[in-house]
C-alpha cells in the first residue's frame, strides 16, 4: 500500500526548525550547557552565548541590547507585556485598548485583566478585511488609557494593520499610552525596526519563524513601565526569572536572524504561490472568496470562505489526501465554534464555519498548490450535496460591515 505524502500548509499554526537553527543550537544541549547564572567558566561560556543572541536581535529589532527579554513562548511575551505594564501602571488607570479580531493571547489576557482585576477593555470594530484605523484608536483614548494593543498581522486572515501610523499618533498625541504589537505572525516576513513601527512594546515566538518552540521574545523600550509577572532569581534584567533555556535563545536568534536575511527573496516566491492558489480557488470552486484584505497581508496567508460546507469536513478529507491545513487558528482548532476574526469581518455565523486557511511556507511549492487545486473541488462539490446549508453569496458578501 503506497504511502501518502503529506503536504504541510499550516505554518501560520506551526513551523519546521530549520536545519542552520537546529545545527546552531546543538552543542548548547550537552556539551555547552552551563548555567548563564553561574560564574564558572562554563556558564561564563552560556552567559556569552545568551548575550551575543540577544545582541542578534537587539540590532534586528533596531533596539537596545538590554530592551530584549528572553520568555518561553510568544504568549508568554504577550502576558508579561500586557499583565505587566497594567501592574505597573494602575495607579494611573486602568483602560485598555484592543480589537476584536486578536489572539487569544491577547484576549483572554484581557479577559482575566477585566474579570479579577476591574480593568475596561474597549474592543474595536475591524472593517470587511479586518483592519482598524488610526482615527478610531485615537477617538477611543482616554484620560485613563494606559495602554494600545493591536497585532502587527493577523494570525488566522493575514491582513496587516497600520502599526507605525497608529504608533506615530500615539507619540505625537499621547505619549503617556504605551503601544504593544503582537508581531507573531509578523516576525518572519515583515519589518520589525521598533523605531519606524513607533511601538514601546513587541512580541515574537520562535516556532512561526522556524525556529524552536516554546521560546518568545518581548521588546521592552527604555523608560516603559513594567512589572514582572514571574518571580524568582532575576533573570532577565529582573523581568523573566528563570534558569534560561539556552538552547531555544541560540535557536530563536538564529531563526530571526535567518529569516530577515531572506524576507525580500521569499515574500516574493511565496506571493506568487499565495495568489495562485487564491485566484485558483475563486476559478474552480463557485461561492468561494478571500477573507482578509486583497493586498495588506502576510505573503503566506490563504484564508478562503467556501459557502455551504463545513471547514472542518472540508479538512478532514482533505487530510486523508495528505494536506494538512486548518480550518481556523490552531490555538483554537479543539472548539467547534466559528472563528471570532470571521465573525468581526462580518460574516454570518453559517458562513464562518466554512473557512479554510492554508498558510504557505518555505517548503511549498507550486506542485503543492496544484495537487491542492485539483484535490479541494471534487471535495467540496461531494460536501455540498450532503449539507442542508445553502446561503446566498451576494446576500452574504452585502451583509458584511
Amino acid at each position: 500500500m503506497n504511502q501518502v505524502k503529506e503536504i504541510y500548509l499550516d505554518n501560520s499554526a506551526t513551523t519546521c526548525v530549520d536545519d542552520k537553527v537546529k545545527k546552531a543550537m546543538d552543542k548548547y544541549f550537552s556539551k555547552e550547557f552551563g548555567n548563564p547564572g553561574s560564574f564558572n567558566t562554563i556558564g561564563l561560556r552560556a552567559k556569552d552565548a545568551v548575550d551575543s543572541a540577544r545582541k542578534k536581535i537587539a540590532e534586528i529589532l533596531n533596539a537596545d541590547f538590554k530592551e530584549i527579554i528572553f520568555t518561553g513562548s510568544g504568549t508568554e511575551s504577550i502576558n508579561l507585556a500586557i499583565q505587566g505594564v497594567g501592574k505597573a501602571r494602575k495607579e494611573k488607570g486602568k483602560h485598555i485598548i484592543t480589537t476584536k479580531t486578536e489572539h487569544h493571547a491577547v484576549s483572554e489576557t484581557l479577559y482575566y485583566l477585566a474579570k479579577d482585576e476591574g480593568y475596561e477593555i474597549t474592543y474595536l470594530d475591524v472593517d470587511q478585511y479586518g483592519k482598524v484605523t488610526v482615527k478610531q484608536v485615537e477617538d477611543a483614548i482616554r484620560e485613563d488609557t494606559i495602554l494600545v494593543t493591536i497585532m502587527y498581522a493577523n494570525n488566522e486572515i493575514g491582513t496587516i494593520n497600520p502599526i507605525s501610523e497608529i504608533g506615530a499618533m500615539l507619540k505625537e498625541k499621547h505619549k503617556t499610552v504605551y503601544f504593544h504589537t503582537d508581531a507573531c505572525q509578523a516576525a518572519g516576513s515583515l519589518d520589525l525596526d521598533v523605531k519606524k513601527l513607533n511601538v514601546d512594546l513587541l512580541s515574537i515566538n520562535g516556532s512561526k519563524i522556524y525556529g524552536p518552540k516554546g521560546t518568545g521574545v518581548l521588546y521592552v523600550r527604555k523608560g516603559v513601565q513594567i512589572k514582572p509577572i514571574i518571580y524568582g532569581g532575576g533573570q532577565e534584567f529582573g523581568l523573566r526569572s528563570g534558569t534560561e533555556n539556552v538552547p531555544g535563545i541560540i535557536g530563536i536568534a538564529k531563526a530571526l536572524e535567518i529569516a530577515q536575511e531572506i524576507k525580500e527573496k521569499e515574500n516574493a516566491r511565496l506571493i506568487i504561490l499565495r495568489d495562485k492558489l487564491i485566484n485558483g480557488i475563486i476559478e474552480k470552486i463557485p461561492k468561494s472568496f478571500l477573507n482578509g484584505h486583497p493586498t495588506e497581508r502576510l505573503p503566506n496567508n490563504v484564508n478562503m470562505t467556501i459557502l455551504d460546507v463545513e471547514g472542518e469536513a472540508v479538512m478532514l478529507a482533505m487530510n486523508e489526501d495528505g494536506l494538512c491545513f486548518s480550518s481556523g487558528s490552531a490555538c483554537t482548532s479543539s472548539t467547534l465554534d466559528p472563528s471570532h476574526v470571521i465573525l468581526a469581518i462580518g460574516l454570518p455565523y453559517e458562513a464562518a464555519h466554512g473557512s479554510l486557511r492554508f498558510s504557505l511556507g518555505k517548503n511549498t511549492t507550486e506542485q503543492d498548490v496544484d495537487y491542492i487545486l485539483e484535490k479541494l473541488p471534487p471535495v467540496v462539490e461531494k460536501l455540498r450535496q450532503w449539507s442542508p446549508v445553502k446561503l446566498d453569496m451576494k446576500d452574504v458578501l452585502e451583509g458584511r460591515i
